[in-house]
C-alpha cells in the first residue's frame, strides 16, 4: 500500500476536499523522500482544479502525525559520504514546506498526536492548523546535532517573548494550549470530531471564501470542544516570565548559564535544563545564530538559508554522531565535536553558513 492516500471527497453542491493522508505508521509517518515526491504532484494537481475548494492534511493511526523527516536515510548518506540525497532530500522538503505556505486554497491539518521536524514543517505550512488533547508538537534538533529547520527559522522567530528561541534551544514539548498560545495552531479540536469535521465541510455550500468556510466550520467546532482545553495546563504560558528572563542575555553562553542557574523542582525547567547540559553544543550556537540571521528575511530566503545550512550538518560529523546516539547505536552517548559551547571555534561554525554551491538549487518561484 502506498505510503500516501489521496481521496477525493464530494461536497454537496458538487466541490471537491482532497485528502493527502500520510500513510507510514510503523514508522510514525516519518516523512520520506518517496512521499514528498508523491504529495508535491498531487498538491499542484488540485491547486490548479477549479472543483478543488479545500485540502485536508492527515496521517494514519493516532499515534503521530508525522515524528519528523527520514533521518535514518540521512545517516545512511552521511555514512557512505553521499552529498547528493541530503541536497535533494532537503531541497524538495522545503519547496513542498513553501508549497503549503503559500498555497491559494485551504489546507487544514490534523495535527493530532506527535508532531516534530518534518511533521512541524508541513503543519506550519497550513493555513488551518488543528491540534488536539493528544497533540505533542517539539523541535528537539538539539539532541541530534541539527537546529529546527523545515521553516523553523520562519515560525520560531515570530513566537511571543523569546519562547522560539527557549524551545529551539531546549527542545521542550508542547501541548495544544501553548500551540494556541505560541501561535502554532489555529484550532483545538478533540479526536472524536475528526470524521464529523469532515462531513461537515462536505455539508457546506462552497462559495468564492473557501476559507471562511473552512474558518466558521472549525470555529464552530472549537466551541463544542472547549471544555477539554480550558482545562489542559499550559507550561510554556505559564513560564513566560521566566522564559523571558533567561533569554534576554545577548549571547547563548549566557543563556545557558542563565537558564542552568534557576534552581527549581520544576519538571519542565528540569527538562530543559537537561537537555540544554546534553544536548550538541555546536547546535546551540547554531540554532542561535541560525535566528538571528533570519530574523528580518523573507519565507522564500529563510528556506534558501536552511537548505545551505541543513546540507552543511550532513558534511560535518556533529549530526551523524548525534543520529548514531539516539537513534542507530542507541548508546545516549554522543561525541560531540566540542565539548562546550565555550569551546566551539567561531570559525568553524561561519563555515557552516557559507554555500556550497555556486547556484542555489532550491528554486522557488513566487
Amino acid at each position: 500500500m502506498s505510503c500516501v492516500l489521496f481521496t477525493e471527497h464530494a461536497t454537496k453542491d458538487g466541490q471537491i476536499i482532497g485528502e493527502i493522508c500520510l500513510n507510514a505508521e510503523k514508522s510514525l509517518n516519518a516523512l520520506t523522500l518517496e512521499m514528498i515526491d508523491l504529495i508535491q504532484p498531487q498538491l499542484d494537481q488540485w491547486r490548479d482544479d477549479a472543483n478543488v475548494v479545500a485540502v485536508l492534511l492527515d496521517s494514519a493511526g493516532d499515534k503521530a502525525f508525522c515524528a519528523g523527516g527520514d533521518i535514518v536515510n540521512l545517516y545512511k548518506s552521511m555514512v557512505a559520504n553521499d552529498t547528493d540525497f541530503p541536497e535533494q532530500f532537503f531541497t524538495r522538503e522545503y519547496r513542498l514546506d513553501y508549497a503549503l505556505h503559500t498555497y491559494p486554497k485551504p489546507v487544514i491539518c490534523w495535527g493530532g498526536g506527535i508532531v516534530m521536524g518534518g511533521g512541524m514543517g508541513l503543519m506550519n505550512g497550513c493555513s488551518h492548523r488543528v491540534v488536539t488533547e493528544t497533540s505533542h508538537l517539539a523541535m528537539p534538533e538539539v539532541t541530534i546535532g541539527l537546529y529546527p529547520d523545515v521553516g523553523g527559522s520562519w515560525f520560531l522567530n515570530r513566537m511571543p517573548g523569546g519562547s522560539g528561541l527557549f524551545l529551539g534551544l531546549t527542545g521542550n514539548p508542547i501541548n495544544a494550549a501553548d500551540a494556541l498560545f505560541l501561535g502554532l495552531a489555529d484550532r483545538a479540536l478533540t479526536n472524536n470530531v475528526r470524521d464529523g469535521m469532515l462531513e461537515r465541510l462536505q455539508a457546506e455550500c462552497w462559495d468564492d471564501d473557501a476559507g471562511g468556510v473552512v474558518s466558521r466550520v472549525l470555529r464552530e467546532l472549537e466551541d463544542e470542544c472547549s471544555a477539554t482545553f480550558e482545562a489542559m495546563p499550559a507550561p510554556i504560558r505559564a513560564h513566560d516570565a521566566l522564559i523571558r528572563e533567561v533569554t534576554d542575555h545577548d549571547s547563548v553562553e549566557e543563556i545557558v548559564e542563565a537558564l542552568l542557574a534557576v534552581e527549581s523542582d520544576d519538571k519542565w525547567i528540569k527538562r530543559a535544563q537537561k537537555a540544554i547540559s546534553h544536548g550538541s553544543p555546536l547546535s546551540l550556537k547554531m540554532i542561535h545564530e541560525q535566528l538571528y540571521r533570519c530574523r528580518h528575511l523573507s519565507l522564500k530566503e529563510v528556506f534558501q538559508h536552511e537548505l545551505v545550512l541543513s546540507v552543511q550538518c550532513c558534511r560535518h560529523r556533529e549530526l551523524q554522531e548525534g543520529v548514531r546516539a539516539l537513534l542507530i547505536d542507541k548508546d545516549g552517548s554522543p561525541k560531540w565535536t566540542f565539548n562546550s559551547i565555550e569551546e566551539v571555534d567561531p570559525q568553524f561554525l561561519a563555515g557552516m553558513f557559507v554555500s556550497p554551491w555556486e547556484h542555489d538549487p532550491l528554486a522557488i518561484s513566487d
